[in-house]
């Protein structure tokens, strides 16, 4: 894994431009929201006051995907997370929330690990490296819809029909290896 990258600050004007002080130009909340996709972590601070202003932007960026219909967050969550902030409970729910996410992420990056070939014992077997590649491509479309995940490009139909063909090729490859690996292991019992 790459190494991590310092934290990312961006100085809001009182103008209320956005300024990143590592490219010295000014950025929008998409291009705040693309940094923090690509594994950044984002400050925002308030150039005159000091002030960090993080969570913030950070709560507009959500609402701005989330008033597009890119809806991650159900309505019973966010009538939940509205109540939290009048109850008792609102101390424990911070701790939760990270929890869940961070649980979330642990689960994502060992299911991801687990389709390397150190981690998989399955590695060994003859079209692993297509099955992998498809259930990677897989998870990327599943996860395309989530924050922190990019979009599939899109392709064009001729490449798309080109690459149907070779992926049931594949596939008629990877079944046919399947049976000799099952004729084989039925012949050992």
């Amino acid at each position: 894994m790459a190494q991590k990258q310092d934290t990312l600050l961006i100085k809001r004007y009182a103008s209320r431009r956005l300024y990143n002080t590592e490219t010295s130009d000014y950025v929008t909340l998409d291009d705040i929201a693309g940094f923090i996709r690509d594994g950044r972590e984002v400050q925002i601070i308030d150039l005159k006051s000091g002030d960090d202003l993080t969570r913030q932007y950070l709560l507009q960026i959500v609402a701005e995907h989330e008033s597009r219909g890119e809806s991650v967050l159900p309505v019973d969550v966010l009538t939940d997370l509205v109540r939290s902030y009048t109850t008792q409970a609102q101390s424990i729910v911070p701790q939760f929330l990270a929890a869940s996410f961070e649980m979330l992420r642990d689960g994502q990056s060992k299911m991801l690990g687990n389709l390397g070939p150190m981690g998989n014992p399955l590695a060994q077997m003859p079209g692993f490296e297509v099955m992998q590649a498809q259930q990677e491509a897989f998870m990327k479309a599943m996860m395309s819809g989530f924050p922190g995940a990019s979009s599939p490009p899109e392709e064009d139909e001729e490449a798309a029909s080109t690459d149907d063909k070779a992926g049931n090729d594949d596939l008629d490859a990877i079944k046919k290896q399947l049976a000799e690996l099952q004729k084989k292991l039925s012949g050992l019992g």
